[in-house]
């Protein structure tokens, strides 16, 4: 099942080929596809006006000791590693890192560019190419979130390929060192049980020394 749930992960690039932004006479943003199909971006929900606030404060815990750092921007993740392994991008290799819970169907990836990307454009990216890459996508969560003094995106997406219901859980964050995705995902079905695990991992996100 990971290499399933992995293969809608291709759909989290920072840069995408499959879509460009233009402006209508009246001024409109839309969003231009290479099969010829158009809409306004503001579809999609990529406006910060319509985006929660979380006031709850994120942090770490105690039991997440070591911290997997990335190589490109200054961010960070600490993982309990009695609960998670890690490796560099396999199945993935736009991914840093991939992420699995020992014993559990949770997988998980922190995917960097050097690049700084508005966090709002980069969720929407996200977003959109989800849609031209999963059936039946829907953004069921999206808000503010303050974990560890970083400012962040908290988005919610579930969707389905190869007919298996997924949901991705992760956070969104983009600094001048460049732009972040910290990504957990599982079976629609094993959400309920696993959503405090995965929590668990995405509130390791810190910002490392400079």
């Amino acid at each position: 099942m990971k290499y399933l749930l992995s293969l809608g992960l291709g759909l989290f690039l920072f840069t995408s080929n499959a879509q460009q932004s233009a402006l209508t006479g009246n001024g409109d943003e839309v969003l231009l596809y290479d099969d010829g199909t158009w809409e306004y971006s503001n579809d999609s929900l990529n406006t910060a006006d319509i985006i929660s606030v979380n006031d709850k404060l994120f942090e770490k815990s105690k039991k997440s000791s070591f911290l997997v750092k990335s190589q490109k921007t200054n961010s960070g993740i600490y993982i309990n590693p009695k609960d998670w392994s890690f490796t560099k991008g396999e199945n993935n290799p736009d991914a840093e890192y991939e992420f699995q819970a020992k014993g559990r169907d949770i997988y998980g990836m922190l995917i960097t560019e050097k690049t700084p990307i508005q966090v709002e454009s980069l969720a929407d990216i996200a977003f959109q190419n989800a849609k031209s890459a999963l059936s039946q996508v829907k953004r069921t969560k999206m808000e503010y979130r303050t974990i560890n003094d970083v400012e962040v995106i908290h988005m919610q997406m579930e969707g389905t390929i190869s007919g298996i219901n997924i949901v991705y859980y992760g956070y969104y964050f983009s600094n001048d060192t460049g732009s972040v995705q910290l990504l957990t995902y599982t079976s629609s079905v094993l959400f309920d049980e696993y959503q405090t695990v995965m929590e668990g991992l995405l509130n390791g996100l810190v910002i490392v020394g400079e």
